[in-house]
């Protein structure tokens, strides 16, 4: 994830606290060795490369003409574009500086979220519960990226993130239908955790603090999306609520009465539609 701001954007408040750049592409990039040309060698690869263009250019023909459009040269998968913004987007437009929520909070007020802080992006360990990794594992997590986002009176603090999975549509669907019909997002067991951040509204947001959560499987792209919110006092909450249960007219939790459940679901949103309106961009075709 590049997290070098944008050229012209709007300098960080005092006291923002940013990530390291992640390491640039090309010296974490393993490359195989190349071995010492053969002039014997030489010869058969180009005949073998001569057939192999034969073989391809046989199967893409076939293609056209049993009418599969979804492989037509030029077409882009949204799965294969998703699965290189982690460390290809620039972190604005991952995590935007300022999320506004229009009708986000309770009674359709609306609601404006501060980025306090953006993680380095790394392993799924660092970042979800034992439980929650496991029950994630048979999509595989490639990587994770994470940042904290604060509302306008500094009263609550939210970390949102993206897992992107190494899985295709066919393992995201059954993820999907797990998570439905077992109502895991649901479980306060499966939680994930907060990104607290010294020096910052959110130094004491640690895991006896979370309030409230949701996480998304999404079934369109190779991304599993989660917020989790609490109170930026550090105050300890005893029983947290998932967000859908703390957003219903009749909770009267203290989670419920914060607010904290809208806070978790509309961050959580907005960086979602950040994500698709960026995959959209790099793979609808040009008129």
């Amino acid at each position: 994830m590049d997290l070098t701001p944008r050229p012209g954007a709007t300098p960080p408040p005092p006291g923002t606290y940013y990530a390291p750049a992640e390491t640039p592409a090309e010296t974490t990039t393993r490359l195989r060795p190349v071995k010492a040309r053969r002039p014997g060698r030489t010869a058969a690869a180009a005949v073998c490369a001569v057939l192999g263009l034969g073989l391809i250019g046989g199967a893409v023909t076939g293609t056209w003409l049993t009418g599969d459009s979804a492989a037509e040269p030029g077409d882009v998968s949204p799965y294969a574009v998703t699965r290189s913004l982690w460390h290809s987007e620039p972190v604005d437009s991952l995590f935007p500086r300022t999320l506004k929520g229009d009708g986000a909070g309770p009674g359709a007020t609306d609601r404006v979220w501060t980025r306090v802080a953006v993680a380095s992006d790394g392993g799924c360990a660092a970042g979800l519960d034992p439980l929650l990794l496991k029950t994630l594992g048979p999509v595989g997590c490639e990587r994770l990226v994470r940042a904290t986002y604060t509302d306008a009176t500094h009263s609550s603090v939210t970390t949102v993130g993206m897992v992107f999975t190494e899985a295709g549509t066919e393992a995201m669907g059954a993820l999907s239908t797990r998570f439905t019909t077992q109502h895991l997002a649901g479980r306060s067991d499966l939680m994930p955790r907060t990104y607290p951040v010294k020096g910052t509204v959110a130094a004491d947001f640690g895991d006896e603090q979370r309030a409230s959560w949701t996480v998304h499987v999404l079934t369109g792209l190779p991304v599993v999306v989660f917020a989790v919110s609490g109170f930026a006092d550090g105050r300890a909450v005893a029983e947290p609520q998932p967000a859908a249960e703390a957003m219903a007219a009749d909770a009267t939790t203290a989670p419920a009465q914060a607010g904290l459940g809208h806070e978790a679901k509309g961050i959580a949103d907005r960086v979602e539609r950040a994500l698709r309106r960026t995959v959209t961009d790099r793979t609808e075709k040009p008129e």
